[in-house]
């Protein structure tokens, strides 16, 4: 099968075009034909060698979201060929990275893709949906909470804004002027803009500090003094600072989401009732994976950017 591989860490012109064996789908699996893969800051990390990807030979196979068609059906598995689908697909598992024709997923890490939306789009939900409903998850707001979100105009903030919405939490978004329409129609009932200072135009709002901070921005410490005392903080990329003031850091991991095929069917519900918005930057072929990642470096998109097999 065709996948864009990495054969050694480096910059964006490591990603290969390679042809590697084809999987098969076992005992309660699937296999997909896949038709589209979002390109996320996480598959920028794999590809710089600063993650741990358990000792695997390369060629590695970043990407952690699928969208595409069962072609393959394992004993006891529970779907039908032909079933339109999405993954949360796992890097750290040899061979089962999103970037290939073919993915093997467990039968419980997938669901169907929402109606109406066709393959990409549906790509671009499955590992930020998933961290953000686990975020919210492990934060328990009560209802009528107040949560800030760092990074609130990319795609895991967007999605943050509109379960908290949901979820009957007040939300403080950050945004550049550019950015502040778009968190604001998403649901953000106070935008403050982003920067160094962003707790302190938290603390203009809220003196006494908002409940929780889901920092899709990885601003870390800065973001973590706009949160009240005894409050909690998000971190999706494993900080390990103490805050202080009884604040409560909760690490946010969503391979631990990887046979959460409920969870994302409950995502698909909720993109079919137009209560998350499923944004596209663009559209490339997979033979222009680095050209993906050089744009998803510099900064700027709005919206995932989509690798088409």
């Amino acid at each position: 099968m065709k996948i864009v591989g990495i054969r050694a860490f480096g910059g964006p012109e490591v990603l290969e075009v390679l042809d590697v064996p084809e999987p098969h789908a076992g005992p309660g699996e699937v296999r997909i034909r896949v038709h589209a893969a979002a390109v996320s800051p996480t598959d920028t990390v794999l590809r710089s060698g600063a993650q741990d990807l358990g000792g695997q030979e390369p060629p590695y196979i970043p990407g952690m979201d699928a969208a595409g068609v069962v072609d393959e059906v394992g004993e006891g598995a529970g779907w039908r060929i032909g079933d339109e689908v999405m993954a949360l697909a796992l890097p750290r598992a040899a061979r089962r990275g999103a970037y290939a024709e073919y993915l093997v997923a467990p039968s419980d890490s997938i669901a169907r893709i929402p109606a109406g939306v066709g393959l990409e789009a549906a790509a671009t939900l499955p590992m930020n949906g998933l961290t953000a409903v686990q975020t919210l998850e492990k934060l328990d707001l009560a209802e009528g909470s107040v949560l800030a979100i760092t990074g609130a105009a990319g795609t895991l903030g967007n999605y943050l804004i509109q379960l908290a919405k949901e979820a009957g939490l007040t939300v403080v978004a950050d945004a550049s002027p550019r950015d502040a329409e778009v968190v604001t129609a998403l649901g953000a009932d106070h935008v403050v803009e982003r920067g160094d200072d962003v707790a302190d135009r938290v603390r203009e709002l809220f003196p006494d500090g908002v409940d929780a901070v889901a920092d899709a921005a990885v601003m870390n410490e800065l973001a973590a003094g706009a949160v009240r005392d005894g409050g909690g903080f998000a971190t999706v990329r494993g900080w390990d600072g103490d805050p202080g003031r009884g604040i409560t850091v909760h690490p946010i991991r969503v391979a631990e989401e990887y046979s959460s095929g409920v969870k994302l069917d409950r995502l698909r519900a909720l993109a079919e009732a137009d209560l998350l918005s499923l944004r596209i930057a663009d559209v490339l072929p997979a033979e222009r994976a680095a050209d993906a990642h050089r744009r998803l470096e510099a900064g700027g998109l709005r919206g995932r950017i989509v690798l088409t097999f």
